[in-house]
């Protein structure tokens, strides 16, 4: 079928008028164009003809444009709960015993298991407190400052005690906000 084709489409602005999107189809065979049969207007096409490649939509940019950046402004609008301490306790508690109970099961840790759940709870801790207002607001800059933190320290299992702690904060923490809250 024809419409199966492949093709590229490349954008660029008209230099004559601002309102208009040219878009050039290069398609495999010379003589094909999807066009070949318009007039002077199908779905907003202004120029077609059967020898040309160049079609151009004449597209309310500005109304376009508006539209897009009110969006934009309406998700910027939007204002995420603050985080409650009471949650980000009982979170933490939650999270210290599942780390405890991952990381020793690796031997990876030896004597430094006890330093590494500190560093990475008192992190975690301090991201519920500060940041964390409910789903959306999870974020991987934590876990990143874990396993940097656990390097330059030298304690061992750096990333593996990150990647435990984030799989776990995936599962459990936008679960756990919205029952603490009674959201759905």
């Amino acid at each position: 079928m024809a419409w199966s084709k492949a093709f590229t489409l490349s954008l660029h602005p008209s230099k004559s008028n601002n309102s208009s999107i040219f878009i050039t189809t290069p398609f495999f065979s010379p003589s094909y164009s999807p066009f070949s049969s318009c007039s002077s207007t199908l779905l907003g096409i202004n120029t077609c003809n059967s020898n040309s490649k160049l079609v151009a939509f004449n597209l309310p940019l500005q109304k376009t444009l508006q539209s897009s950046s009110n969006f934009i402004c309406k998700a910027a609008e939007y204002k995420f709960p603050d985080p409650i301490p009471e949650f980000a306790e009982s979170e933490t508690e939650k999270f210290k015993t599942h780390l405890v109970k991952k990381l020793s099961k690796k031997d990876v840790y030896g004597d430094g298991l006890d330093e590494v759940v500190s560093i990475c709870t008192e992190i975690f801790e301090n991201f519920l407190h500060t940041e964390y207002g409910g789903p959306g607001t999870l974020l991987v800059l934590p876990f990143i400052d874990m396993a940097d933190t656990l390097n330059e320290r030298g304690l061992p299992g750096g990333p593996q005690a990150a990647r435990v702690a984030v799989k776990w904060a995936q599962e459990n923490v936008d679960k756990d906000w919205k029952e603490w809250t009674g959201s759905k």
